[in-house]
């Protein structure tokens, strides 16, 4: 993958002071937001400024506070089931996310929603699957989340004060639940890019833009000669 051309983030509604200048110098053109429109009401949307582009595109239909859920409840089976859910609801805002990522002059752009984690996991996962990279290396690249899971409940705590957070796996990010969500949307569709060309309707032609826009040129050059193996 090219270095500085993709991001993933939390809320960018908290961007301000040394933290809005570091933003800005990372020359970000545009900003997809996959929260809900009361989420971006409540915590604020990243700062307007010059040459800024923002599409608000809410993947998730069917909210949930994982907040209030049992400490019984497995994040990965739970969780994997929300994935599938939006995988399966949000279909036109998917395609559109897409298509926005495929377009060479949106970039550098980053993907956000609210902790950075499940929706913006998820879209970001498929879009490493449609440019050839593995499950394994996804699912690790997801659990890097973890790093941030300590600051991801004190931002939910400074956000809603005096309320209790229950659920003991809030921002976690097991590698595991990475890997059980994209073996069943391959089981269902065959692979990630047959659910995205035959169930989200987009086309070859945006997934090999996407591959010219993000990876690096040796990258396509070595997909180049795997697609020439396979001809013979």
């Amino acid at each position: 993958m090219r270095w500085g051309r993709l991001y993933r983030s939390d809320s960018l509604g908290k961007l301000a002071g040394a933290d809005l200048a570091q933003f800005a110098a990372l020359g970000v053109r545009t900003v997809i937001d996959l929260r809900h429109s009361w989420e971006v009401d409540a915590g604020g949307r990243v700062p307007a400024a010059a040459g800024l582009e923002y599409h608000n595109l809410s993947i998730e239909h069917r909210p949930y506070d994982q907040s209030k859920l049992s400490d019984v409840i497995d994040p990965v089976r739970f969780l994997a089931d929300r994935y599938a859910e939006v995988a399966s609801d949000g279909v036109a805002e998917i395609g559109q996310a897409l298509r926005v990522i495929a377009e060479a002059d949106r970039a550098p752009l980053v993907i956000h929603c609210a902790s950075g984690k499940d929706r913006t996991g998820m879209l970001a996962a498929i879009v490493l699957s449609l440019v050839g990279v593995n499950d394994e290396d996804i699912a690790a690249d997801f659990g890097l989340t973890g790093l941030a899971t300590e600051r991801l409940i004190a931002d939910w705590h400074a956000f809603y004060p005096g309320r209790e957070l229950l659920w003991p796996h809030y921002g976690t990010a097991p590698p595991e639940l990475m890997r059980v969500f994209l073996a069943e949307l391959t089981g269902t569709f065959g692979s990630v890019r047959r659910y995205v060309t035959d169930y989200v309707g987009v086309s070859d032609r945006v997934i090999a833009d996407l591959g010219r826009l993000y990876l690096t040129d040796e990258s396509l050059r070595a997909e180049g000669d795997d697609e020439a193996l396979h001809a013979e």
